[in-house]
């Protein structure tokens, strides 16, 4: 799922927690919103593993929220919100796609790995690819139900999560050519530090794409990243 999908679902879980909390409603949902988004800070560093923990941070939101409510303060509130928003982020992911450069093409088998048993879990593609249509409409959904309970600066974050959903969706199966013409043009160093899936689309018969072809098929290597999204 794209970004502001997760950054939305994020907000949206946090409103009951809100109501624990209320005079500090605007930082309870903030932190949901920020929980949504944090998993995804681990783009360029092992996509979907660095920063994705679907068992730990479930384990932990299982003791945070009932912690919230019974505690009430606006810290133990919004570190619950955080938590659940990573945790959904997580869990999620797993029925979005893989982590190919074209994830519609529904050619890799890992989602998320699981670090508690070892393993990267494979996608169940219920939202096909991240900015399909089906994502954007998810995105439109909760950014519906989030408007009738926000107001001031939460609702142009709202908005504006929405128009780049958006436009996401609209530019979403071009990105990849466009990678495809703008990373063979970028010095070695910078390409050396980009993950797989995109170090993939340098020249033909280039180590690293050689690489990355022969491990999306199984084999060992380099190109075993672009599996892990590295």
């Amino acid at each position: 799922m794209m970004l502001p999908t997760h950054a939305l679902a994020g907000a949206a879980l946090a409103v009951p927690l809100a109501t624990v909390a209320p005079e500090a409603a605007v930082v309870v949902l903030a932190a949901g919103l920020l929980g949504g988004v944090l998993p995804d800070m681990d783009l360029y560093v092992g996509h979907r593993r660095t920063l994705h923990f679907p068992v730990y941070y479930s384990a932990a939101t299982a003791v945070a929220v009932p912690s919230a409510f019974v505690l009430g303060t606006t810290a133990s509130v919004a570190v619950a919100a955080v938590l659940l928003g990573a945790a959904a982020h997580s869990v999620a992911d797993v029925f979005g796609g893989g982590l190919e450069l074209r994830p519609w093409q529904a050619t890799a088998d890992r989602a998320v790995y699981d670090h508690f048993n070892g393993r990267w879990i494979a996608p169940r593609r219920w939202i096909r690819y991240d900015g399909a249509p089906e994502d954007l409409l998810l995105s439109a959904t909760l950014a519906a139900g989030l408007w009738g309970v926000v107001d001031g600066e939460l609702r142009i974050a709202v908005a504006g999560a929405l128009a780049i959903a958006g436009a996401y969706t609209v530019v979403r199966r071009v990105l990849p050519s466009v990678v495809e013409v703008i990373v063979p043009a970028l010095p070695t160093a910078v390409v050396s530090s980009l993950p797989a899936r995109y170090r993939a689309s340098t020249t033909a018969g280039s180590a690293a794409g050689s690489d990355v072809g022969r491990d999306e098929h199984g084999g060992s290597g380099p190109g075993r990243d672009s599996r892990d999204g590295r």
